[in-house]
């Protein structure tokens, strides 16, 4: 099934499993929550139904606060989560905000500056899974959260830079497979 776009950003490109954003200027996802809504960041994406697994190496040359990337499941501009890497107060931070009317933020400092980071989204009904690794093969579960009970998603990648006016990110192996989850991570279920 074909990808497409949700805010298509300035420039894109996509050749042989890598896709290279740079972000659109003073783009985000956010709801409510402390200070504003804005749903103009940049999301390439596809509709998935049922449980999958997506997930994708990340990349991002990031140089400004809140800039970020990684992965995204919507329903509408009132419903979604994302799962980034976030660049704060020249600090990475593994992160994901869940929204359901209002934004949720959650985050997790990375010891190092890490080059890049692999992000996974697992959807078994309503619940997500989401889950980091810093070397590709041992994923680490960030929260698990009921989402949606809507069948059809969209699942796909996310980029933004709510304070700044772009910056270049690279997705490698980004992946969506429907029917073949792996069991809860380290959450003890």
């Amino acid at each position: 099934m074909l990808m497409k776009w949700y805010n298509e950003p300035p420039v894109w490109e996509q050749q042989e499993g890598v896709i290279t954003v740079t972000s659109g200027a003073k783009t985000d996802f956010w709801r409510r929550t402390q200070y504003c809504i804005r749903d103009n960041g940049n999301f390439y994406y596809r509709e998935v139904t049922g449980d999958f697994t997506a997930q994708a190496k990340i990349i991002g040359n990031y140089q400004n606060s809140c800039d970020h990337a990684g992965l995204m499941i919507r329903v509408d501009e009132k419903t979604w989560l994302k799962s980034t890497v976030e660049f704060v107060n020249e600090t990475h931070y593994v992160s994901a905000v869940i929204t359901q009317n209002d934004s949720d933020w959650s985050i997790v400092p990375l010891a190092n500056h890490p080059d890049c980071l692999w992000l996974r989204l697992q959807r078994r009904g309503d619940t997500i899974e989401v889950l980091y690794s810093i070397d590709g093969k041992d994923y680490m579960t960030l929260t698990l959260v009921c989402l949606t009970d809507q069948e059809t998603v969209q699942v796909g990648l996310v980029c933004a830079c709510p304070q700044s006016d772009g910056f270049e990110v690279r997705f490698e192996d980004f992946q969506i497979q429907t029917n073949s989850i792996q069991p809860y991570s380290q959450v003890g279920i």
